[in-house]
């Protein structure tokens, strides 16, 4: 692992470095691009390991409890985003708060009351291996607060090398322990442990990097009261933002059965529709996610030409969703039939509108970053829960399935991105908090 960052200079008294990378934008984003892609590619892998070696029945348990870890540590993706713009808007400033105390706090928190509310809905979910599933997510949830601290911290100092490293160590831990497993000829509680392994890597990167020794203690701009408000806003938000992204699936089924029992041929086409969604969502959403830390960096730098700095990638996002849609009324249709099968039939235009509505999430997940960066995160939280409450409403109106998804995915998040862009322009450029 290597070393990027240099020195605090020293008439920083707080420590917190003024301009704390010499890495071009050019070079950040290949290796923030890279690590991104190991990290999807290694939870693909991961995935299909784990159906092979397991059999439907063990995969069941295991994809279970993976979406339970998936659904928390997405809230948990608010530590980051808020310790991102905390430690960024503190950079030549006096340090006012240690986002590390209030982060493991947090994971602390999450971890007690998963334990403690466990009797009520564990039974449920967890259908076997339940006690260990609810020790491995309390462990889990406390080790991925320090590792949200972590990422953001490097994100804020913009040290995109050890950020990288981080990134890419914690996919590649669990594709290790996968092929370990199944080398080994282990079963399904393997896998339950291998899914919350990953995040300790933040430890290993301690070890490594003396950029990231640094980072773990850097101080945030606001007081720590205010940056517990603030973290567990973003937190509120990122929770919208599981439910909707990682959720949907869910609720296109839920709001199905609200209407009576699917018949036939509706099961076939909620499948059909569901597979789509997560197909068209992948390219922009998987990438975007990783570069949360790099938007929020960059809004907090051109806080004074917030307009200015949403153009770029919002127009990036919307050049490549262009093309994504005709690409998916062309050759969608033909692409679901021949690798998935005759079963998975929907029409171009389906197919096409649904990657809009990945476009217009990943457009809301854009001018979410930059309300976090403006300080604006009550604004930032209600755009998604906004967008939430709208897609889900836009699921139960009169028509039929493939319109109503296609509707709620794209209505909603675009009802929410004008909330986040209300809130934007709202506050003042100088606003830290």
């Amino acid at each position: 692992m290597t070393t990027d960052m240099p020195a605090p200079t020293p008439d920083t008294p707080s420590g917190t470095p003024r301009r704390t990378d010499t890495d071009t934008d050019a070079r950040s984003l290949g290796r923030v691009t890279i690590a991104t892609l190991i990290a999807a590619a290694s939870g693909y892998l991961v995935l299909l390991l784990a159906a092979r070696h397991l059999g439907a029945i063990g995969y069941g348990v295991f994809a279970v409890f993976w979406a339970a870890y998936g659904l928390v540590t997405g809230a948990q993706n608010g530590q980051l985003q808020e310790t991102t713009r905390a430690v960024r808007a503190a950079s030549g400033g006096d340090a006012r708060s240690r986002p590390l105390v209030v982060n493991v706090g947090i994971g602390v928190g999450l971890a007690v009351l998963v334990a403690a509310t466990s009797p009520l809905w564990s039974g449920e979910v967890f259908t076997d291996q339940r006690w260990l599933s609810v020790a491995l997510l309390a462990v889990g949830v406390t080790s991925f607060a320090v590792y949200a601290h972590l990422c953001g911290a490097l994100s804020g100092m913009l040290s995109w090398s050890s950020f990288a490293v981080l990134l890419s160590v914690d996919a590649l831990i669990r594709l290790a322990g996968a092929v370990i497993a199944v080398a080994a000829g282990w079963g399904t509680t393997a896998f339950l442990i291998i899914t919350v392994v990953g995040s300790v890597s933040w430890c290993l990167l301690l070890l490594g990097s003396s950029a990231a020794r640094r980072a773990v203690g850097i101080g945030g701009d606001v007081p720590p009261r205010r940056l517990t408000t603030n973290t567990l806003t973003a937190m509120a938000a990122a929770a919208a933002s599981a439910v909707l992204v990682m959720g949907f699936p869910v609720l296109i089924n839920l709001t199905a059965n609200l209407r009576g029992t699917p018949d036939a041929d509706e099961a076939r086409v909620i499948g059909a529709l569901i597979l789509a969604v997560t197909l068209t969502r992948a390219p922009l959403l998987v990438p975007l996610n990783s570069f949360q830390g790099v938007l929020i960096s960059r809004f907090v730098d051109r806080r004074d030409r917030r307009i200015a700095a949403l153009a770029a990638p919002l127009g990036v996002v919307g050049v490549i969703g262009g093309v994504g849609i005709v690409a998916a009324w062309l050759v969608g249709p033909w692409l679901l039939r021949s690798v998935f099968g005759a079963d998975f039939d929907l029409a171009g235009i389906v197919v096409a509108l649904l990657t809009a509505g990945a476009m217009c999430l990943a457009l809301l997940t854009v001018t979410g970053a930059a309300a976090i960066a403006a300080g604006a995160h009550r604004w930032y939280a209600a755009g998604w829960w906004v967008a939430t409450l709208v897609a889900v409403g836009m699921l139960l109106i009169p028509a039929d399935i493939e319109i109503r998804t296609c509707v709620a995915l794209v209505v909603g998040p675009l009802v929410g991105l004008g909330v986040h862009v209300v809130g934007v322009l709202r506050r003042p450029a100088t606003s830290a908090q």
